[in-house]
């Protein structure tokens, strides 16, 4: 890609009886989110047109058969699909789940190859996304049988990174999920993440631990004696700058997580509750550790207020300025090691 020519940024539709057509309208028919990125969505010009008027949105879109032929200043729609499939907002059907799919397919196959740089998802649903031939919990399960890497789950806000252990598993499996392996891939993956997509040179990063209390020495569970704090123990003395495991329930009501460039919980809900709390509207949901950039909204797809015009695209357009900002800055990163003499300099600062 030349160097003044726009990111192209693709979006995935996400479940069409939800508000994702809606979040992603409203932050394109802004004119000035187009000076940023070239947005190539995927889904089909008749769904686009029966969503916009629907929804009484005003914009104008580009329909292509490839994102190739993306134009820079436009909203690009690709034509994944011919036919018209049945849009019923608020109902979690089983064809809404499969058009979701084929978008996200479609968009991810672009990825791959680059004709788009990097993807933004909109909300799916987790059930009726189930068939034989997409067995994955969500997006981030996909996007890491699809991309290079170890995948990470990791929501981020301003100052408030949180990244998972565990993600989309029952809470019965969570102990026996966490072994010494999964920790020490985890932690080096936010690790690398927070130097090449954040910028920060020399992360500090907190554990949360697996019990209540950490385990209280072994009153509460042994897991966190026997499993996370030894592993700790032998990636601080690697260099890396991690710290834990610290009792859960307290952390961020302490406000100690401002002491920590990353947080990393052992599973789904005890990052996320927090994180949500205080952020709620303005996070983004990113699969750190791929070699491909995906930033997605932090909600799903709100049925309960589809297809009444009142969604907040705030999240959604986070996502996007995330998504842009985190390829310039691995771009900026790559550069910086190409360099010695930069990289030099680049250890001395930090």
């Amino acid at each position: 890609m030349g160097e003044k020519e726009k990111i192209k940024l693709g979006v995935s539709i996400g479940d069409f009886n939800g508000i994702g057509c809606e979040v992603v309208f409203k932050t394109f028919e802004d004119p000035r989110m187009l000076d940023f990125c070239t947005p190539v969505i995927y889904a089909s010009n008749k769904m686009i047109s029966q969503q916009k008027s629907a929804l009484g949105l005003s914009i104008n879109f580009n329909g292509i058969k490839d994102a190739s032929q993306a134009v820079e200043g436009k909203i690009n729609v690709v034509n994944v699909w011919k036919e018209t499939p049945r849009i019923e907002f608020g109902t979690a059907s089983e064809e809404a789940g499969k058009y979701a799919i084929k978008s996200l397919k479609a968009a991810v196959a672009d990825l791959k190859t680059d004709k788009i740089d990097v993807l933004v998802t909109a909300p799916i649903n987790k059930k009726n996304i189930q068939s034989d031939d997409f067995g994955f919990p969500g997006h981030t399960d996909f996007l890491d049988q699809q991309l290079e890497g170890n995948s990470l789950m990791f929501m981020v806000a301003d100052e408030l990174r949180v990244g998972l252990l565990t993600d989309h598993i029952a809470v019965k499996e969570v102990a026996n999920a966490i072994t010494p392996k999964l920790v020490r891939e985890k932690v080096k993956t936010i690790e690398e993440s927070l130097r090449m997509d954040f910028g920060i040179r020399r992360p500090k990063i907190a554990v949360l631990g697996i019990n209540p209390h950490s385990g209280d020495d072994g009153t509460i569970g042994e897991e966190d004696d026997k499993i996370l704090k030894p592993t700790l123990r032998e990636l601080f003395d690697e260099g890396i700058l991690v710290y834990g495991p610290y009792s859960a329930d307290s952390f961020f009501g302490s406000n100690s997580y401002k002491s920590f460039d990353a947080i990393l919980a052992a599973y789904h809900d005890q990052g996320l509750i927090p994180f949500k709390t205080l952020s709620f509207g303005k996070g983004v949901n990113y699969t750190a550790g791929l070699n491909k950039v995906r930033t997605s909204p932090d909600h799903g797809t709100a049925y309960e207020i589809a297809g009444k015009g009142v969604a907040d695209a705030s999240s959604f357009k986070e996502a996007v300025f995330k998504a842009i900002q985190i390829l310039r800055n691995r771009r900026e990163y790559r550069e910086l090691m190409k360099n010695p003499l930069q990289k030099q300099k680049a250890r001395k600062v930090s």
